[in-house]
Formats: structure tokens, C-alpha cells, sequence
């Protein structure tokens, strides 16, 4: 149901609107002056603006500037009893979307409204499908490692040349990869993506390479793999360390002659693609196990891009929150929010273990569960809600011993207290109690470092 917001100082045309829109099954609110209704409109979310143009205090024209720079994307329609041409066209030149005069033709009214509500939904839609594009390739950071990283890709990306990707798991792996198929000629032609570790081993080599009908069971028709699919374009291995041996041997072969071969067929098919790969493991570690060939990893690694653990580049952290929270809040038909600058110290000083991918999942508990201004208490609290009092009994089984128990709960009181005071260790000293020298032998005993 489209919210309308009415805004007239006349109480009959207030009513007698509220009530007609009402019976077409609009939610209407009303405001009887300019500055009631700037109230309403920083609180809520009105599909349409029908606004008088003049009143007391802040009149219709002043209110429209007011929301054209505040949200713009809402349609206001401007209702006088007093209009000429002049004002029409003056109230169009700052965004109005429509100016009707009193009394209003019924019918007028409602299509123009009903117009302004579908242009608003369009709006609307085509923000959030650019949003969409346009964030799955951003790679947000200024530290040293980030910056080199996109420098590499910058000139990487317009050769030929193989990237194997490596890093822990969330920190961004596939953003590389989409930058460098981005920039690279084959921009125009598809990426195909292919998870390694999520599809089972006796079906790699058929999602990879095809198969002809028939050749096996399953087999009902015949099937195009990833590498034709990718033809003129890049084939992104993710989690290229999960392979089997007998696909990494069907890889290489592939890699070296250009050709493929689909499972039960016997054709050789020339295929023209660019191999970017990544992985979470340490793939020397794997070929000294016997778990990855040496002379697939020389392939693959003709340029190696390693992606920093978002501990490791900490003081981006601010800027990618920020963007998460802009983001999030507008996914949501949120009112804007945003860090206090405890808030910002306290994301830094969480281990994110899950990296990229934990992080925004933590900014969107906070943009939900918090109000407009997100401190460092909000961020202790739901970073690690587990850890908070959402399953007390869950953290207390972790531990087999009181002693374990006590000295994780004192890890975690210091490891707080210390965040909060900015790591000032004699004002966290007097705030708890103990000696200066004491807490010193706390934060060396637990190894606690400041982020």
C-alpha cells in the first residue's frame, strides 16, 4: 500500500483528501504546516509528497527544496488554489513532479499520483540494479597490500598471463578475479565461475568439460562444461586446492594444448580461455602431501595475488564499514546511519576470523538491532552475540576446567575494558581495580596487542 503524504493548512481540503485517497486504498498522513511535515518526512517513507504551496512558516516551494536535497527520488505534487503559469513552471524547475491547481479534478488527481508512485518504484529498481553491479567489483582498502594489489591488476589484467589467487577464506578472493577479468580484453565475453570444493569429485570433470548423452546414467543429454562455456572469455577455478588429482591432470592438458575433451566423448574441442584460480590453501604444503601436481601449480601461478586477512589491513576497516552500512541501509529502506568514532576503534579491534564476508554480516545485525548513531558497546555487544549472552551455557561447555573458564572470562573483561579506555593502561587500571604493574602482567600473559 503507497504512503501519501497530505500537506495543507486548511483542514477541510486535509480531510476531504484523506478520505478519498483512502477509498482508493492509499495510507495517508497529514501535516497541517511546512515544518510538521519536514518532521514526518525524516521519520518515514512516503511514496508521494501532495503539498500546498503556500502556507505559514515554511511554505510548499521552501519544503520542496528541503526534500529534493534531502531525498530527491520522492515525487512531490504541489496543489495551489493561487496557480498561474509562473509557479507551475518555477516549482517544476526545482523538482517537483507535477503542479495541480485547487480544487482538484478528481481524476487528475489520482492518475497523477498513481504515475508518480510507478516512477517512483522504477527509480527505485534501477538504483538497486546498479547497486547490485556495481559493488560485486569494488575492492575498497588504501593500505600498502591493497594498493598493490591493485596496481598488479592494473597491469596484469590486459595480458595474457594466468593469476593464481591465494588467501583466507571471505577476504575478497573473487573480487581480484572479477577486477582482473574486468580490465583485462575479454571483458566483453563471459567469466564462468566454478566453485572446486562445493561439486562432488565424481562430477568435476563433467561440470568442467561437458559430457555426451549417454555417458552415464544420469546423462540424458548432452551437456556444455565450463571451459566451452567460457570460450573468449575467463574460467574463474575457485578453491582450485579441493580438485582431484584426475581433474587436475584433464586441467593441465587443457592448459597446455588448448583442447578438451566432454566425458564420454572422444572429439577434441578447441576452447580459447583465460585461467584465473584461488584457493584458502597453501597449495606447496598440498603438492609435498601428494595432493596437487607441481607442474599444474607452475601453470597457474604465473602471477601470484595474495589477499591480506582483514586483521592485517585493519585500518581500512572504517571505509569498508561505511560502505557496508550505506549499502545495507539502503537495501533496507533504512534511514541513514553511522559509526561514532569508538564504534570505528571497536570494529578494529575484533578478530575477524570470517574477514570480509563476517564483517558485513556483523554491520548488518547493527544497522538492524541499533539506533541511528553505532557505538563501540553496540559493536562489542553483536559482533559476537554467542560470546555475549545469547547462549551462556554454549560458551561455558568450551571449557573442561574453572581455571579454563576464569581465564577466558578475565581475557575478554580486560581484552573490553581496555578497547573502551583506548587502551590507556592506567586508566583502565583504576577503572577495575588492580595494579598498573598487575595489568601489565595481564596483557602479556593473554597476549593481548592492540589492533
Amino acid at each position: 500500500m503507497a504512503h501519501i503524504l497530505v500537506v495543507d493548512d486548511e483542514a477541510p481540503i486535509r480531510e476531504t483528501l484523506k478520505e478519498i485517497l483512502e477509498y482508493e486504498d492509499f495510507e495517508v498522513s497529514l501535516a497541517d504546516n511546512g515544518e510538521k511535515a519536514w518532521q514526518l518526512i525524516q521519520k518515514n517513507d512516503f511514496d508521494v509528497i501532495l503539498c500546498d504551496v503556500k502556507m505559514p512558516g515554511i511554505d510548499g516551494m521552501e519544503l520542496l527544496e528541503k526534500v529534493q536535497a534531502f531525498r530527491p527520488e520522492i515525487p512531490m505534487v504541489m496543489i495551489s488554489g493561487h496557480g498561474n503559469v509562473e509557479m507551475a513552471i518555477d516549482s517544476t524547475k526545482k523538482g517537483a513532479y507535477d503542479f495541480i491547481t485547487k480544487p482538484p479534478d478528481l481524476n487528475r488527481l489520482l492518475i497523477t499520483l498513481r504515475n508518480a508512485i510507478d516512477r517512483n518504484n522504477l527509480v527505485t529498481e534501477t538504483k538497486v540494479l546498479k547497486r547490485k553491479v556495481a559493488k560485486t567489483f569494488d575492492i575498497i582498502g588504501e593500505t600498502p597490500a591493497i594498493s598493490k594489489i591493485k596496481e598488479t591488476i592494473e597491469k596484469v589484467a590486459p595480458t595474457e598471463a594466468r593469476v593464481l589467487i591465494t588467501g583466507e577464506n571471505g577476504t575478497g578472493k573473487e573480487l581480484v578475479a572479477r577486477w582482473v577479468h574486468e580490465r583485462s580484453t575479454r571483458a566483453s565475453n563471459a567469466l564462468i565461475e566454478v566453485n572446486c570444493a562445493s561439486i562432488p569429485t565424481e562430477l568435476i570433470e563433467s561440470e568442467l568439460f561437458g559430457h555426451e548423452k549417454g555417458s552415464f546414467t544420469s546423462a540424458i543429454k548432452q551437456r556444455i562444461g565450463k571451459f566451452e562455456q567460457a570460450h573468449g572469455g575467463t574460467l574463474f577455478l575457485d578453491e582450485i586446492g579441493d580438485m582431484s588429482m584426475a581433474a587436475q591432470a584433464k586441467v593441465l592438458r587443457a592448459i597446455q594444448e588448448g583442447k578438451i575433451t566432454r566425458v564420454g566423448g572422444d572429439k577434441e574441442i578447441k576452447v580459447d580461455v583465460r585461467i584465473v584460480a584461488a584457493t584458502n590453501k597453501n597449495l606447496l604444503d598440498e603438492i609435498e602431501k601428494g595432493n596437487f601436481r607441481m607442474d599444474l601449480y607452475h601453470r597457474l601461478s604465473v602471477i601470484l595475488i595474495h589477499v591480506p586477512t582483514l586483521n592485517e589491513r585493519a585500518e581500512d576497516i572504517p571505509m569498508i564499514a561505511d560502505k557496508f552500512l550505506s549499502e545495507i541501509c539502503e537495501e533496507n529502506a533504512m534511514q541513514p546511519k553511522k559509526f561514532t568514532p569508538d564504534g570505528y576503534r571497536a570494529l578494529q579491534d575484533v578478530n575477524w576470523t570470517g574477514n570480509i564476508r563476517e564483517l558485513r554480516n556483523v554491520i548488518e545485525r547493527l544497522v538492524i538491532l541499533c539506533e541511528e548513531n553505532i557505538s563501540g558497546d553496540n559493536v562489542y555487544m553483536y559482533s559476537n552475540p554467542a560470546q555475549r549472552g545469547a547462549d551462556p551455557f554454549g560458551v561455558v561447555d568450551e571449557y573442561k576446567t574453572l581455571q579454563e573458564f576464569r581465564d577466558w572470562a578475565e581475557k575478554v573483561f580486560i581484552e573490553r575494558k581496555l578497547v573502551q579506555n583506548a587502551w590507556n593502561v592506567a586508566k583502565t587500571a583504576i577503572e577495575i581495580d588492580i595494579q598498573r604493574s598487575h595489568l601489565y602482567n595481564k596483557i602479556e600473559k593473554y597476549s593481548l596487542k592492540r589492533r
